[in-house]
Order: C-alpha cells, then structure tokens, then sequence
C-alpha cells in the first residue's frame, strides 16, 4: 500500500503532490521573472524585520500591520486623486509616475508614523520597565491584532475594490518569457530603495548609531549615542520600506487591499529575514529574492496548494545547514 502511494504521488496520479516537471520547465523563466518581483516585495518588508531585530533583539510581529496601514494609505490616495474600480484609465506616462509618486509617499509615511508609534505605545514603556522578551513578543502581537481589528471594524472583512493606474505591458522577453512594465519599475525601484536604506546604515552618522545600538547599546549610550532617538528612527526606517511595499504589492496585485492582508505576507518576509540571516540588511534583500523565485517553482512543480508550503520548507532546509542564514552577519556586526 506504501509503495502504491508513493507511485501514485510521484506519478501525479491522484495524490497530494502532482511533480508536474515539464511544467516547471516550460515556466522557468517567467516563474523567475514573476518570482524576483514579488520576491523584492518581501525583501522590503523584510528589512523592517531585520532592522528591529539587529537594534533590540525584538521580532516585531506588527510589522505586517504597519504594511497593510501602507496599503490602504496608497488606496485612499487614489481614491482621493479621482480613480475609481473598474478599467484601467488612459494616462500619459508623466501623470502615471506623478500619481504612483503621490501614492508612494502617503504610503511610507503613513507606515512610517504608525511605526513610530507602535514604538512608543507598545515598546518604550516596556523598555523602560525592563520587560522579559516574552513580554515583548506577545505585544507585539497583541499591537498586531489591534491594529488587523481597527481595519476590520472600519472597512470590513471583504477586499477593496480594485483600482488599477497602470495595465501591464510587455516591454522585452528574456528566454521567451515576457517581462512587464510593472515588474521592471517594481523590482529596480526595490533595490534602488535597498541601496538607499543600506548605504543609510552603513555610510552615515545616524547610521552608524544604528550600528553601534545593534552591537552594544550600553556602551554606544555611553558614548554619547542617543539609544531612544536611535530606536525611534529603526521604527521609522523600516516603516517607510514597509510602506513602499505596500504600493509595490498593489501594483502587482490590485484587489490585495484586506484588513488582514499583512498576515501571511508579513510571516514571509520574516521567513525571507531569517532566510537571509536575521539582521543582515543584504540578507533580506537576498532572502526576499529567492523565496518570491522558490515558492513560484514550487507553485508550477508541485501545484498551486503548495505554494507557501515551499517557502517554509525552504527555510527549514537552509538552517538546517546554516542556521544563522544564508549570509549570518549580524547589524552590530556590519562594516562598510
């Protein structure tokens, strides 16, 4: 009976797993392309996670709700700029970037803010009690359904509408698979923001107070280092990537606007963080790149159910043999 099973899921013969193999490699490329665009997303979301963690040691659970405030930010703002659900508008190039800019900003600082003051609402008291990190956490989650609730009481439990400024276009093939405008401008905006946020941390003043904290926050206290101010503007940092994800995961995804959007998202761009190497600002850009390709092979090899098992597994596999990540580097440890 076992070897009859297992034929029959190897085969895709009515079992659990179909390994549709020709598949795969039919949709390797555009499964590549698809998978670095939604892959930086992560990435962004994930250098808030990396971020908090390599400062004060704290897996910021909330983190996924202060992208979801990002995502309803940009959708009020187009809103509020006259677009409305339903076919996609004739725009001049000029007014398409002028508007997604618009968008973006209210995004990263709406999350931005909000950020900052989970920081000061939830965390500083604790901070300033001593708190246990047991403590830490459950707020931290607590600060999460908080703010899931205040969305769902508000707007419900069904999606936004979908509002959609600019239709994908194919620009160019790579190897047959067609890549659109909306992955370009998502995937190089991305790690244009990447490089901004790591030469942040790593190049300037503020910086590497941020550095300094990561690696020993009673001694950079004694030099001077302002650790509040320093842990405020980690909040704020990470916010506005998360925000600039927010509008990235609807320009690729339009009707993802929900009150719970942030869950299963923000459990990914943890699991990218940890893939990476949990405090490594480049290990979240690298994690977040191979779960978006990894789970969209896995999505084609072994079917669409599988998809966010993939992620996991893939996380599981690497720390069993690096168990501090692929890259490992803490923040405190960080050299220009």
């Amino acid at each position: 009976m076992v070897h009859q099973l297992a034929t029959a899921v190897a085969q895709g013969d009515g079992g659990w797993i179909d390994f549709n193999v020709p598949l795969l490699v039919d949709r390797f490329w555009s499964n590549t392309v698809d998978g670095l665009a939604y892959g930086s997303v992560y990435a962004l979301v994930a250098l808030g996670y990396t971020l908090v963690y390599g400062v004060l040691r704290l897996i910021n659970f909330a983190h996924s709700e202060v992208f979801v405030v990002g995502a309803f930010a940009a959708y009020f703002t187009l809103e509020g700029l006259g677009f409305r659900p339903g076919p996609t508008p004739q725009l001049s190039t000029l007014s398409i970037v002028a508007n997604l800019l618009l968008a973006g900003a209210v995004a990263m600082i709406a999350s931005g803010l909000v950020a900052v003051v989970l920081e000061r609402v939830a965390y500083r008291p604790l901070r300033r009690r001593n708190a246990p990190s047991l403590v830490f956490l459950i707020t931290a989650i607590g600060a999460s359904f908080v703010v899931q609730q205040l969305f769902f009481v508000t707007r419900g439990a069904n999606p936004e509408r979908a509002i959609r400024i600019l239709r994908p276009r194919p620009l160019f093939e790579v190897f047959g698979a067609k890549v659109t405008n909306i992955q370009i401008i998502v995937l190089v905006a991305a790690v244009a923001l990447w490089v901004v946020a790591d030469g942040f941390v790593n190049r300037t003043r503020l910086g590497r107070g941020i550095r300094a904290v990561a690696q020993d926050p009673t001694t950079a206290t004694l030099m001077g280092v302002n650790r509040e101010r320093v842990i405020m503007l980690t909040f704020l940092v990470g916010g506005v990537l998360a925000g600039a994800a927010a509008l990235f995961y609807l320009m690729q995804i339009p009707q993802g606007v929900v009150y719970n959007g942030g869950f299963l998202l923000g459990i990914k761009a943890f699991t990218a963080a940890v893939l990476g190497g949990v405090g490594n600002l480049r290990g979240a850009l690298l994690g977040g790149l191979l779960l978006g390709v990894a789970e969209n092979y896995g999505q084609s090899l072994l079917g669409g159910a599988w998809r966010d098992v993939v992620a996991f597994a893939l996380l599981i596999t690497i720390l069993m043999f690096r168990p501090t990540g692929i890259l490992g580097e803490s923040l405190g440890r960080a050299r220009v």
